[in-house]
């Protein structure tokens, strides 16, 4: 194992790790948007992305970055100071560790592991490496997100009792034409059962609830529905796929995830990617005062709101009047410097986070501990499942730790 490697002077050289849709999109109009950074070599297994790749890095510093389909490669540069990896999700452990063994600092896109040894793996690589590890999910660095924790920190909603949040995104197009745009979604619908994208409800769900400070996820239980959306998209749009007409999906359309907390609270998470339906996160918070729930934008206050409850349609959308008061600081330095980047901003926050944490020589707001408890619910998910919606055990990865972190 090498030591941790020290940050010289001037911006920070990075790798990129993953150039799909995903991972290029974040080169351009994020990671080449912030000044601090330098983008250096860029790494995908298909050599046309790594093109596509190199000519997004030449059009903002004028010259090309080193471009390889091996990301060991990026690792053995000897300029490389942090590696961000935006590949498909059964590279983002093996590449972490990797890097982290090498004295790198590494942020991964989210998405389920597939073991939780793999998780004990993350932890055990970065406590005995010391090298900086973040889990870049954005989702908690929205704005809404952001003042509603900032609410539940200042008691607007008393104790909070339970937090509902979904991932529910019509992805059918996405997945049944896996094949042709080379995307990961597909070999795991056809292959697994389980909370497959958990983060991006978790993660602000887990700050709301303390969990790791002072607070842990104990068990779940996780309950499929049967897999029939695909197949009624593939018979309608994509018929001629020889392949996938008859393919039996492992991936029940709708995956409920049931958690308890150590102090009482209790998680509920939606997976709903295979059938028509909107897009939404169902960001849900439930306390002794009072409620936010994404899908009305809306915040119900005890006493005053109780006069509305058979005609809440008239508060819909009033959490922007709590904006103002209750803006998160985050926020606030945002939109005065100007948002920048996809996802109304999120992006940039929580990559300019990574690298400020790397840059300073903080700890990631982020970590291994916090990465290693979301992931694993996705092999806890499908373990449940197969055991016919049995409580399974949720490891603490802190050891401990989070009772005083």
């Amino acid at each position: 194992m090498k030591g941790v490697r020290n940050i010289i002077m001037g911006k920070l050289k990075i790798g990129v790790v993953g150039l799909g849709a995903r991972g290029l999109s974040l080169l351009r109009d994020v990671m080449l948007e912030i000044d601090k950074v330098e983008v250096i070599i860029l790494c995908d297994l298909y050599e046309d992305r790594v093109e596509d790749g190199k000519k997004c890095v030449f059009e903002k510093y004028g010259k090309e970055p080193q471009g390889t389909t091996d990301y060991k490669d990026i690792i053995s540069c000897p300029d490389i100071e942090a590696i961000v990896v935006t590949a498909a999700w059964e590279a983002h452990v093996p590449v972490c560790i990797d890097a982290m063994n090498a004295g790198i600092a590494v942020a991964t896109e989210v998405g389920g592991a597939y073991s939780v040894d793999q998780c004990w793996e993350l932890v055990h690589t970065y406590e005995r490496t010391k090298s900086k590890f973040m889990m870049l999910e954005n989702c908690c660095y929205g704005k809404r997100e952001l003042q509603i924790l900032n609410m539940v920190e200042q008691g607007i909603f008393g104790e909070i009792v339970h937090v509902e949040g979904g991932y529910c995104h019509d992805l059918r197009n996405e997945i049944a034409f896996g094949e042709e745009n080379r995307h990961y979604r597909l070999r795991n619908y056809l292959n697994r059962n389980c909370e497959n994208y958990p983060t991006h409800e978790l993660g602000p769900l887990a700050r709301v609830l303390g969990i790791n400070h002072g607070n842990r996820m104990v068990s779940l239980t996780s309950t499929s529905s049967k897999a029939a959306g695909l197949h009624e998209y593939i018979k309608n749009e994509k018929s001629d796929d020889s392949k996938l007409i008859n393919a039996q999906f492992s991936q029940g359309d709708v995956v409920t995830t049931v958690i308890k907390c150590a102090d009482g609270a209790t998680i509920t998470l939606n997976l709903n990617t295979t059938l028509p339906r909107y897009y939404t996160r169902d960001f849900t918070v439930f306390g002794t005062k009072g409620m936010y729930e994404e899908r009305t934008d809306s915040i119900f206050i005890d006493p005053q709101d109780r006069e509305y409850d058979f005609g809440w349609k008239e508060k819909w959308g009033n959490a922007e009047e709590y904006y103002k008061t209750y803006k998160h600081p985050i926020w606030e330095e945002y939109e005065k410097s100007g948002i920048i980047g996809g996802h109304d901003g999120m992006d940039w926050l929580v990559f300019n986070a990574f690298f400020d944490s790397v840059i300073n020589n903080t700890d990631c707001p982020i970590d291994v501990y916090d990465a290693a408890s979301w992931m694993c619910v996705t092999p806890l998910s499908e373990k449940s499942i197969l055991l016919g919606s049995s409580s399974v055990e949720i490891p603490d990865f802190t050891n401990g730790k989070w009772i005083v972190r």
